[in-house]
C-alpha cells in the first residue's frame, strides 16, 4: 500500500542535496509495499538573494519509480544543491492508486491550492470525500484530482480561511479537520503559513515517529494531552487547566536544542537514522513546534493509555537489504530455515518437551474454556489458518473456523462471549482483519493476534497474541511469514494440548518435528536448480493447475497464489477429492498440473487422483516423498522431498512452489518483488 516518509530536521543545518537524499532513500526503503507513483513537499530555494518568499512550497510529483522522481528533483533544482538549510520540513509520499489513475496529479503530496498553502500525504482511504468535495466545491474550492485524498488539504484551508483568529495554531486546524473525516487515514501536513513545524494523526493505518539528536532525550514517556475543546459557531470553548495549544504548557520531546524527526509509515524507512521510535495511537496528533514533539488527543477513552513510550527498535539495517540475492523475495525464501529457528526460539523447550507462547500465557485458562476458535485473516494468513486447523481440531478437541475478513464482515457473523478470535496479519495493518478484530470485540470475544510487525495495529488492539519474528519481509508475495505463522499455530495448539495424557504421543511426534525443521528446509532448498529446470518448461504457459488434499490442500492455495501474484499466469488450488466435480474437465496433455502426494491420512485417496490425472493423457509434476516408487513410476517429472510429520508437511511443500513462482517470473521478466497491482500492507478494504 502507499508508503509515508517525512524528514525534520530542526537546527541541524543539512543541504538541499542531503534532505533529497533522505527522502529519497526513505521512500526507496517502503518500495516493497507496492506503489505506481510518488512524489516530495520542500521548501522552495530563493530565486534571488533579495527575495523574502521563504515559506513557499514546492511540489515535485512523478508517475512510475522512485527513480524517476530523484532525476526529476535535480533537474528541477540543480544550482541549490549546496545552500544549507538549518530548519526545514520535507515530506514524501508512494502511492498506490485508489481514486483515480496513476499520474502526477493524483499522486501525492496533495495540495489546498495553487500556492501550495498546505499539502498533505495519506495513506488509506476517505469514505466520506464525496460529500466534503461536494460541500466544498459550492464554497467555491476548484480540484485538479481524482482523488479522495485532495479533500484534505482543501478542508484545511477551507477551515483556515475562516478561522476566528489569528491565534489559531497549525495542530488546532488539523483537529478540525479530521473530525469531518470518516475512514482510515495515516496523514502528515505541513503548511508555508507555519514554517518548520509539522502535524500528523492517524486513524486506522500506521504511523510513526523517529527522534535523533545528539544530545540526550529528557524523557523517552510523553504524556499526552488532552484537549477538551469543541469548536461552535466559531467560538473555542476550553477547560482553563488544560491548554494544548501553549507549548510552555506541555510535556514534550525536544528541548529547543538540534533534534531531527522521522515520520514513517514503517519502521524500515528510519531505522538507519535512528532506532528510537514512538507509534502514534487512532486519534494522536503529533505536533512539532520549535523543534518539541507532543501528542495532543480530543478526548480521552475509557481505559487508554495516557502515555507514549519512545521504543528501541531491534531491527538491523542489513535485514532490509538484499545481500547476494537477485530479489528481497529470493533472499526471503532462504532465510527460511533461520526464520521458523526465531519463531520457536524461547517458546519450545526440547529437552523438556514444553512449549510456553509467553503472550498467551495470562489467558491460558479463558482460551481452554472457550466454545469455539474462529481464525480470520486474507490472502496468504489465510491459507496458514487452512494450513494449521486441521492439527488445531485434533489437538484442542475444540470447532476451529477459518475465515476470511472480509466475508467474515459480510456476513454480519455470529460472534459470542466464550469465542476466541485469531487475527493472523504479516505487517499486522490489514484492512479487512482490523475491522473484524473490532467486530469481534464489541461482542466480547477474546482476541488474539498473530503479526510479525510489533507495535502494528493488530498487536495493539488484541487481548493478548504472538508475535512470529521472522524478521522483516520486504516482497510482498509473502512467504517466511506464511511458514512462520504456520510453525506459530502449531505451537499454540501444542501449548493448550500439554495435560491431554491421550495426546501426548502425538505431541512428542510434532515437537520432535519441529526440532529437525530448519534441517529439513535446507534440504529443501537445495532443490532450487531442480526447480530452476522445471520451470524453463512452464514458463511459457498461461495457466497452471496445483493439486492435493488434507494437511496439504493450503499448499495448494497458497502455492497457486504465489504463482498468480509474481508470475501473472492463471493459476488454481485443487482439493483433489472435488477433481471430479468440475476440474477433471480442464485436464489433457497440454494443461500443466502439480499434485502434492505425501505419505499421510490421504495417500491412497491422492494416488486414485493420479490415475484420473494421467488417464486422460495428463504429465503431472509430483512434489512427493523421498523414495516413493508407487507415486513417481506415474510422474512425468517428480520433486523428491524430506518425510516428516504430516501436519508439519506442508511447511516443506510449499517451499518448492515459492521457488518455482520465482523462477517464473524472473523466465518471464517480471518484476519479483513488486508485483503490479498489489501491495505488501492492504490497508483499505
Amino acid at each position: 500500500m502507499c508508503g509515508i516518509f517525512a524528514y525534520l530536521n530542526y537546527q541541524v543545518p543539512r543541504t538541499r542535496k542531503e534532505i533529497f537524499e533522505t527522502l529519497v532513500t526513505g521512500l526507496q526503503r517502503l518500495e516493497y509495499r507496492g506503489y505506481d507513483s510518488a512524489g516530495v513537499a520542500v521548501d522552495c530555494p530563493k530565486k534571488t538573494a533579495t527575495d523574502t518568499t521563504d515559506n513557499t512550497i514546492c511540489l515535485v510529483k512523478k508517475k512510475g519509480k522512485v527513480k524517476a522522481l530523484d532525476e526529476e528533483l535535480y533537474k528541477k533544482y540543480s544550482l541549490e544543491l549546496d545552500e544549507k538549510l538549518c530548519t526545514h520540513f520535507g515530506l514524501a509520499h508512494t502511492r498506490w492508486a485508489t481514486h483515480g489513475e496513476p499520474s502526477a496529479v493524483n499522486s501525492h503530496p496533495q495540495r489546498s491550492d495553487k500556492d501550495n498553502e498546505f499539502v498533505v500525504i495519506h495513506n488509506g482511504i476517505i469514505t466520506n470525500y464525496k460529500e466534503l468535495k461536494e460541500y466544498l466545491i459550492n464554497k467555491g474550492y476548484e480540484f485538479e484530482s481524482e482523488t479522495d485524498t485532495e479533500v484534505i488539504p482543501k478542508l484545511m484551508k477551507y477551515v483556515y480561511d475562516n478561522r476566528e483568529n489569528r491565534g489559531v495554531t497549525f495542530s488546532k486546524l488539523v483537529e478540525r479537520v479530521i473530525k469531518q473525516l470518516e475512514g482510515a487515514f495515516a496523514l502528515v501536513f505541513k503548511s508555508r503559513h507555519f514554517p518548520g513545524e509539522a502535524v500528523a494523526t492517524r486513524r486506522g493505518s500506521p504511523l510513526l515517529i523517529g527522534v535523533r539528536s545528539e544530545h540526550e532525550l529528557q524523557t523517552e514517556h510523553i504524556p499526552v494531552q488532552y484537549n477538551s475543546a469543541y469548536f461552535k459557531e466559531g467560538v473555542q470553548e476550553m477547560n482553563s487547566h488544560n491548554r494544548p495549544d501553549c507549548s510552555d504548557s506541555i510535556s514534550t520531546v525536544g528541548d529547543g536544542r538540534a533534534v531531527e524527526y522521522y515520520f514513517a509509515s514503517d519502521a524500515s524507512a528510519i531505522i538507519e537514522h535512528t532506532n528510537k521510535v514512538l507509534y502514534m495511537e487512532d486519534d494522536d496528533i503529533a505536533v512539532v513546534t520549535e523543534g518539541r514533539l507532543s501528542i495532543h488527543r480530543m478526548n480521552r477513552q475509557a481505559g487508554e493509555d495516557p502515555v507514549r513510550a519512545i521504543q528501541t527498535l531491534e531491527m538491523e539495517m542489513q535485514q532490509i537489504m538484499k545481500g547476494n540475492f537477485e530479489a528481497f523475495m529470493q533472499k526471503e525464501i532462504f532465510e527460511q530455515p533461520e526464520s521458523v529457528v526465531n519463531t520457536m526460539r524461547g517458546r519450545i523447550c526440547f529437552d523438556t518437551n514444553k512449549v510456553i507462547l509467553g503472550g498467551l500465557k495470562d489467558h491460558l485458562k479463558e482460551i481452554k474454556r472457550c466454545r469455539r476458535l474462529i481464525m480470520i485473516g486474507c490472502g496468504t494468513s489465510f491459507h496458514a489458518a487452512v494450513a494449521t486447523r486441521q492439527i488445531l481440531e485434533e489437538l484442542t478437541e475444540l470447532p476451529v473456523m477459518v475465515e476470511l475478513a472480509s466475508d467474515f464482515l459480510d456476513r454480519n457473523t455470529p460472534v459470542f462471549r466464550d469465542d476466541v478470535c485469531f487475527f493472523i496479519s504479516q505487517s499486522g495493518e490489514t484492512a479487512d482483519t482490523l475491522m473484524a478484530l473490532r467486530y469481534c470485540k464489541e461482542r466480547g470475544a477474546l482476541t488474539v493476534g498473530i503479526t510479525n510487525t510489533v507495535g502494528s495495529s493488530i498487536c495493539r488492539e488484541t487481548d493478548c497474541g504472538v508475535h512470529i519474528n521472522a524478521g522483516p519481509e520486504i516482497g510482498v508475495a509473502s512467504t517466511k511469514a506464511y511458514t512462520s505463522q504456520f510453525v506459530a499455530l502449531i505451537m499454540f495448539a501444542l501449548m493448550l494440548s500439554e495435560d491431554r495424557l491421550s495426546l501426548q504421543k502425538r505431541r512428542l511426534e510434532i515437537i520432535n518435528g519441529l526440532k529437525v525443521l530448519p534441517e529439513l528446509i535446507k534440504k529443501v532448498l537445495s532443490l532450487d536448480e531442480k526447480i530452476k529446470a522445471i520451470a524453463q518448461e512452464l514458463f511459457k504457459q498461461r495457466s497452471l493447475l496445483v493439486m492435493g488434499r488434507g494437511f496439504n490442500y493450503a499448499t495448494c492455495l497458497e502455492g497457486a497464489l504465489k504463482i498468480k501474484e509474481i508470475t501473472y499466469m492463471h493459476s488454481e488450488g485443487i482439493l483433489a477429492g472435488e477433481l471430479k466435480h468440475g476440474p477433471l474437465a480442464l485436464i489433457d496433455k497440454y494443461m500443466p498440473v502439480i499434485m502434492i502426494i505425501m505419505r499421510d491420512a490421504c495417500y491412497v485417496k491422492c494416488q486414485n487422483a493420479l490415475q484420473q490425472v494421467t488417464a486422460r493423457s495428463g504429465r503431472p509434476i509430483i512434489l512427493c516423498c523421498q523414495d516413493d516408487p508407487e507415486v513417481t513410476k506415474n510422474a512425468y517429472k517428480t520433486i523428491e522431498l524430506p518425510h516428516t510429520v504430516d501436519c508439519l508437511q506442508g511447511i516443506l511443500s510449499v517451499i518448492p512452489l515459492q521457488l518455482l513462482s520465482f523462477h517464473l517470473a524472473v523466465l518471464r521478466g517480471y518484476d519479483v518483488d513488486y508485483p503490479r497491482n498489489l501491495a505488501k500492507s492492504v490497508t483499505v478494504e
